[in-house]
C-alpha cells in the first residue's frame, strides 16, 4: 500500500508538469486549429530564463518563477506574430502552420546552442535536500513542489477561462471564430492571448522541469510526452489536456514502479495507449470530432 501510495504521489507530480505543457497545445488548438510544434522550444527558453534569473540576477524562486512566466509569454506572442500570423493573413493551408511551427522550432533550438551552447546547466537548490515525510510515504520536496505550483497554476487558468468576460470570449472564439467575431471579439486579441497564456505556463513548466532535471537546449522533447496527453484527453479540450497529463504520469510512475524493468520501457507503453486512443477514440476521451486535425 505504501508503494502504491508513493507513485501515485510520484505519478501527479510528473502528471501536472506535462499538464501545464499540454495546456497550451490544447489552448492554441482550440482557437486556430492546429498543434504548435514549437511549443517545446517555449518550454525551454522559460527553463533558460528562470536559471538565468536567480544565478546573475539573484532573484528568488519565485521572482524567478516570475521571469520565465513573462519571458516565454513574450516568446509566445513573438512567435505568433512573425511566424503564424502572416500565414493567417493569408489564409494558409493548415500543413503551413506546421512546417512553420517546425522550422520555428529548430530556429530557436539551435540558436540557443550557437550562443549559450550545448552544455546542460543545474539549478541552484531552492528547497533542499531529504524528503519529506507524509504520513507513511516520503515525497521529494522538488516533486511536492511541482505538485502544488502546477496545480495551483491551473486552477487558476480554469478560474480565468470560467469566471471572466475574457475568458468567456477565448470560450466563444474557440466554439467559433467568425460567430464571435460578429459578435464584436477581436479574433486576434484572443490568439495573442491564447499564445500569451500557454506561454506563460510553459515558462512555470521549464523552471520546474529543469529544477527537477537539468537545462538543456534540447529539454523541449518532453513536449512529446505533453501532446500525447493532449491527444490522450482531446485536443482542443482543456479538461482533457488536464485529465489527459495526470493519466499519463500516473501510468508511466506505475509501469516503472510494478513492471519489471518498467524504466526503460515505460516510452513504449506511453506510444501503445497514443495508438489505441487514435484507433479507439480519436478525438480523444473529451475532445470533439473535427474535420482538420493535425
Amino acid at each position: 500500500m505504501n508503494l502504491f501510495l508513493q507513485q501515485l504521489v510520484n505519478g501527479l507530480s510528473i502528471g501536472s508538469i506535462y499538464a501545464l505543457m499540454a495546456v497550451g497545445y490544447s489552448l492554441v488548438y482550440s482557437i486556430m486549429n492546429f498543434s504548435n510544434f514549437a511549443h517545446g522550444s517555449v518550454i525551454m527558453l522559460g527553463a533558460y530564463f528562470g536559471y538565468y534569473a536567480m544565478t546573475i540576477l539573484g532573484l528568488p524562486f519565485a521572482g524567478a518563477a516570475v521571469a520565465a512566466a513573462l519571458g516565454s509569454g513574450l516568446v509566445a506572442v513573438a512567435l505568433e506574430r512573425l511566424a503564424y500570423k502572416p500565414l493567417r493573413d493569408r489564409r494558409a493551408p493548415f500543413l503551413y502552420f506546421i512546417i512553420t511551427a517546425m522550422g520555428a522550432s529548430m530556429f530557436i533550438d539551435n540558436s540557443v546552442i550557437a550562443t549559450i551552447g550545448p552544455t546542460p546547466k543545474m539549478y541552484p537548490e531552492i528547497f533542499g535536500q531529504g524528503p519529506i515525510a507524509l504520513g507513511q510515504i516520503n515525497v521529494g520536496r522538488i516533486d511536492l513542489a511541482m505538485l502544488v505550483i502546477s496545480a495551483a497554476s491551473l486552477a487558476a487558468l480554469i478560474l480565468f477561462i470560467d469566471y471572466t468576460r475574457v475568458g468567456k470570449a477565448i470560450q466563444a472564439t474557440a466554439y467559433n471564430m467568425k460567430a464571435s467575431a460578429l459578435m464584436g471579439i477581436s479574433p486576434n486579441f484572443v490568439v495573442i492571448l491564447v499564445f500569451a497564456i500557454g506561454g506563460a505556463l510553459a515558462g512555470i513548466a521549464g523552471i520546474l522541469y529543469g529544477m527537477k532535471y537539468q537545462v538543456f537546449p534540447q529539454i523541449g522533447a518532453i513536449t512529446i510526452k505533453s501532446f500525447i496527453a493532449a491527444v490522450f484527453g482531446g485536443l482542443g479540450s482543456l479538461p482533457g489536456a488536464l485529465l489527459g497529463a495526470l493519466l499519463l504520469g500516473l501510468l508511466e510512475t506505475f509501469v516503472s514502479g510494478y513492471i519489471p524493468n518498467g524504466t526503460q520501457y515505460r516510452d513504449l507503453w506511453v506510444y501503445l495507449l497514443l495508438i489505441i486512443v487514435l484507433i479507439v477514440r480519436p478525438a480523444g476521451i473529451m475532445g470533439k470530432s473535427s474535420e482538420d486535425k493535425a
